[in-house]
């Protein structure tokens, strides 16, 4: 089966050594993305709700890349700084999947690979055909 890696060009990838997503077959798993804008600079500063938006976007770039759409995802995982805020990330995750309904998980985190971060966010794939 083949395997394919997309990448988003952020800084980490290269030093951590992981793609943005990778493609086997029709499953398509997405890593930890965040609300790092195109110039790489975190979007929404502080605001959960902008920060969510901008890394399911960012999710969706990268399952585009990958053949595959939003309404493909199975399973979101978030990771947040601050669960006592899971209404604003909550309510940016339903705006995208409320209608897919991907079975999920919401986790706090101590902190995230950079202190403007407040969500990561991961997500899996199905496709119907490979």
């Amino acid at each position: 089966m083949s395997r394919q890696n997309i990448s988003s060009g952020v800084q980490w990838e290269p030093i951590v050594g992981y793609s943005r997503a990778v493609r086997v077959g029709n499953i398509v798993s997405v890593s930890g993305t965040t609300a790092t804008g195109p110039d790489g600079n975190i979007v929404g500063v502080g605001d959960a709700y902008a920060q969510t938006v901008q890394t399911i976007r960012n999710i969706e770039a990268a399952l585009t890349k990958a053949g595959a759409s939003l309404k493909d995802v199975v399973r979101t995982r978030l990771f947040v700084t601050d669960i006592a805020r899971w209404e604003e990330y909550g309510r940016a995750h339903g705006e995208f999947f409320g209608s897919i309904r991907p079975a999920t998980s919401m986790v706090q985190v101590s902190s995230l690979i950079s202190p403007e971060m407040v969500v990561e966010i991961e997500a899996d794939a199905f496709l119907d055909q490979p």
